[in-house]
C-alpha cells in the first residue's frame, strides 16, 4: 500500500488486520468485533495538534451515525502517556471506544502507522475501504459512511 506524495487518502480493500485493542476501561476490542458495523479507527495522540483539532468532528461524526450501526475506536499511540489519554477522554467526554496501544502492536498491525492522525474506515464485512493520513474531508467522509451503512453486511 503506497500513498502518492500529493494525496492523503488511499483507497484499497482488504481485511482489517486481526488485532486486539485494550480500551481505557480494561476491556478488549477485537477487529472481529467490528464485523456487522461500519467502523472508523483513528490513530491519534494527545500531543498531535491535528488530532486534537479534528476530535470534535470525529465526535460529531460518531454521534450522527451511531444509531445506524456506526462505531468509532480511537487508538492512542504507544508514545502517548496513558494518564494524558485518560484525562483527554474524560475531560472531552469522548462518546466512543478509546484504546491505548501500549506496545505499538496495533499500529504495527494496521500498516505500521507512524503518522497521526491516521484514520481507517472499515465496512460491515470487516474490510478496510479507505485510509486517511491527516484530517479527512469530513463532508466526503460522511458521504462514504452513509453509503457503507446502506450496504448489506
Amino acid at each position: 500500500m503506497t500513498l502518492s506524495a500529493c494525496s492523503n487518502v488511499s483507497e484499497f480493500t482488504g481485511p482489517a488486520p486481526a488485532s486486539t485493542m485494550v480500551l481505557l476501561d480494561g476491556s478488549k476490542h477485537t477487529t472481529e468485533a467490528m464485523k456487522g458495523k461500519v467502523t472508523l479507527v483513528n490513530f491519534w495522540a494527545t500531543s498531535c495538534t491535528t488530532c486534537v483539532a479534528e476530535m470534535p468532528q470525529i465526535i460529531a461524526t460518531h454521534q450522527q451515525f451511531q444509531a445506524q450501526g456506526f462505531d468509532t475506536v480511537a487508538v492512542a499511540m504507544s508514545y502517548d502517556p496513558p494518564s494524558y489519554v485518560v484525562n483527554y477522554a474524560q475531560t472531552r467526554q469522548l462518546p466512543f471506544k478509546v484504546a491505548i496501544d501500549n506496545t505499538g502492536a496495533v499500529a504495527k498491525a494496521w500498516g505500521d502507522v507512524k503518522l497521526t492522525p491516521t484514520t481507517y474506515i472499515v465496512n460491515k464485512k470487516g474490510e478496510i475501504v479507505k485510509r486517511y493520513v491527516g484530517a479527512p474531508d469530513f463532508a466526503a467522509l460522511h458521504k462514504l459512511i452513509g453509503k457503507l451503512l446502506a450496504e448489506k453486511a
